[in-house]
């Protein structure tokens, strides 16, 4: 994994698909999550980790643009890339290419920080550890 993106393989499973032979439109959507989680690991800093400091990252906003259908056995790669970070709202990027190297999905979510009130959290302040690890892997953070 570079310092920017990290990298998540999923093989497309029968139960993903239609009865087309194309893998459902909202399983990219999990894909995206488990590539997501994988990154979080990766950083150093795990959802569960986040969790139990009290700190939940609901998502604000999705969209994806398929562009390629997936269908069974296909080997799904998906980029995770930190688009941007402000302190507040965590923007990530994916793209989604299959073993053909053709692009099937680009796609981006947008995640906010709360404390289990619902209250925004200041991650600066309340979490720190991961504050830094995100902003370290930013194209733009927080100045």
């Amino acid at each position: 994994m570079s310092a920017e993106s990290s990298v998540f393989t999923h093989k497309v499973q029968y139960y993903e698909t239609d009865m087309m032979g194309i893998a459902h439109h909202a399983n990219y959507l999990h894909w995206m999550e488990e590539a997501r989680i994988l990154f979080m690991d990766r950083i150093g800093f795990p959802y569960k980790r986040m969790e139990a400091e009290g700190v939940l990252s609901p998502v604000r906003s999705v969209t994806c643009n398929y562009e390629h259908s997936c269908t069974f056995g296909d080997e799904i790669s998906v980029e995770v890339t930190v688009e941007s970070f402000n302190g507040v709202i965590l923007v990530i990027s994916y793209r989604m290419t299959n073993q053909r190297g053709e692009q099937v999905c680009t796609a981006r979510s947008e995640h906010v920080f709360i404390n289990r009130e619902g209250r925004f959290v200041r991650l600066k302040r309340d979490l720190p550890e991961f504050f830094d690890a995100i902003t370290a892997v930013s194209a733009s953070s927080p100045g």
